[in-house]
């Protein structure tokens, strides 16, 4: 009789464990969906008090996608890291991604920024969200929006149509550098599924 009670209580202590478990992943998960979002919204609203143009812009276009980073330079290296969202503005999808960043150039200290992308159709929305998007050298600030046919003030143009708003504690930077820099699904979100 004992050797069975044991059993049974072994047996619950486990289900109770993996239903403790689950239940925690499940709502860790579910804050750090909130605090990205909660970082997405504050940084859209500094970018709109700079720049109020940014609103119908954003409002506007197929999606877009906000990211909060951290830059670290350290002698000639340097690298950042970053987590963000990309916005469906047709869909209402919402896609939670990561950023690196890898380059090399003589400098010292960290800084915090932010960067919002504005995709100008679903194919650029599609192509930024589903592959590993890399971008490969300094951006442009001279191209129209495609949206509306007028320029974007206070963005630079990063290719394919896209645009992109770079804000540090300071506010908008014209002077971005996006090369070796790589923006991905995040895979706390989308765990890869097993091969069969």
């Amino acid at each position: 009789m004992k050797s069975f009670l044991v059993k049974v209580l072994t047996c619950l202590t486990l289900i109770s464990t993996l239903t403790f478990s689950t239940a925690f992943a499940s709502n860790n998960l579910a804050a750090k969906k909130a605090e990205a979002q909660n970082k997405a919204t504050e940084t859209l609203q500094k970018l709109y008090e700079k720049k109020p143009n940014a609103k119908r812009v954003i409002a506007n276009s197929a999606g877009y996608a906000v990211f909060s980073n951290t830059g670290y330079r350290l002698g000639l290296l340097g690298s950042g890291h970053g987590r963000g969202v990309a916005f469906n503005n047709e869909t209402g999808e919402k896609i939670y991604m990561r950023m690196n960043e890898y380059n090399v150039g003589l400098g010292l200290g960290v800084k915090e920024y932010a960067v919002i992308f504005v995709f100008p159709n679903q194919n650029a929305w599609t192509n930024f969200t589903t592959k590993k998007w890399e971008y490969g050298g300094q951006a442009d600030a001279s191209a129209t929006d495609g949206i509306k046919g007028g320029s974007v003030e206070g963005a630079v143009y990063a290719g394919n149509g896209i645009w992109v708003y770079q804000m540090t504690t300071k506010g908008l930077t014209l002077e971005m550098n996006l090369k070796g820099t790589n923006y991905y699904r995040d895979s706390d979100f989308y765990p890869k599924k097993a091969k069969k």
